[in-house]
């Protein structure tokens, strides 16, 4: 029996741009459950879309929003599940898809199956103090996932494109009309997508030492760097480095928080790691209480020998 499809909605890269970085995920996840099928502005992509296990790549044939183009692409399909990344404009198109399809919206999920009566997603809350599984009760469910959470990848295949017809619906919406590319210059692993992470807080006190400290133990396990929304503010690492509620929200192989107490904000961010290790002079740190390995004492004395023992062990 054909599986039923799954539609995947790739946020619309801006010029320049390649596919969306959470792709291979959002198709990983989709093939758990059905026939993988992506929705995107251009066939430019398609073989590399066909290589992360998408059959089938949707393609509006004249330009159209990304909403009026996914209500379109569902109507093409009657999908089990329409899937997004849980990014910005992610949860926001699914937010639309689901006021007008009058589906159920399930967001923030960090997994993705079936059971004997239909599409169940898994979710991670406060913190990962408790898990929850929530699934719709009628009608194919809008479902945004929590970028790094899943492990799964689909087989490569052939991706077949086909272009769709898009009705203008006319509704008004925010269109973005200009934007500046940012050009990532660090070679460092992106923090999104790096299996491994080591990030800082404010306690670093200032950027020279955020950088020698964090930055040191991240370049000797080849890891990216993050950050607390307070050591942001505070100008010692830049923003493209926040975890948490109001940053990115990372699920590596490998978390290391350096000075970092654990407030809420930033372990939902980060929560979903495999493994967790926290470096800190408070022995009651929150976070402590989500580690898997916990270091009571001072970063400043622990974090270079740290660095100083990977990097022997390297040669």
């Amino acid at each position: 029996m054909t599986s039923q499809p799954v539609l995947v909605v790739l946020d619309t890269p801006y010029e320049g741009d390649g596919i969306d970085l959470a792709a291979a995920e959002l198709i990983g996840a989709a093939s758990a459950i059905g026939e993988p099928v992506v929705l995107t502005t251009s066939a430019d992509h398609a073989a590399e879309l066909g290589s992360l296990g998408a059959s089938r790549v949707l393609v509006p044939e004249a330009p159209a929003s990304l909403i009026d183009a996914t209500e379109a692409a569902c109507e093409h399909l009657y999908p089990a599940a329409i899937v997004f990344a849980h990014t910005v404009r992610g949860r926001d198109t699914a937010a639309k898809l689901s006021v007008r399809r009058r589906a159920a919206l399930l967001t923030d999920a960090t997994g993705l199956r079936r059971d004997a009566e239909g599409v169940v997603t898994d979710h991670s809350n406060y913190g990962g103090a408790f898990n929850s599984v929530a699934a719709a009760t009628h009608s194919a469910p809008v479902v945004t996932l929590r970028p790094g959470s899943v492990d799964a990848r689909a087989t490569a295949t052939d991706a077949h494109v086909e272009t769709i017809a898009v009705a203008p619906s006319g509704r008004r919406e925010a269109k973005v009309v200009s934007a500046t590319p940012i050009e990532r210059t660090s070679p460092r692993p992106d923090l999104v997508t790096a299996e491994r992470v080591v990030a800082g807080g404010v306690s670093l006190g200032d950027a020279d030492t955020f950088e020698g400290l964090v930055g040191g133990l991240a370049d000797a396990l080849d890891a990216a760097v993050g950050a607390t929304r307070s050591a942001v503010d505070e100008g010692q690492v830049a923003y493209e480095a926040q975890i948490g509620q109001t940053g990115v929200m990372v699920s590596p192989k490998l978390y290391i928080g350096v000075g970092i107490s654990g407030a809420i904000q930033h372990l939902v961010g980060m929560q979903t790691s495999d493994v967790i290790v926290a470096i800190n002079n408070d022995p009651d740190a929150a976070i402590f209480e989500i580690a898997d390995f916990g270091i009571v004492g001072d970063i400043f004395d622990i974090v270079p020998q740290l660095i100083d023992d990977i990097n022997a062990r390297k040669v």
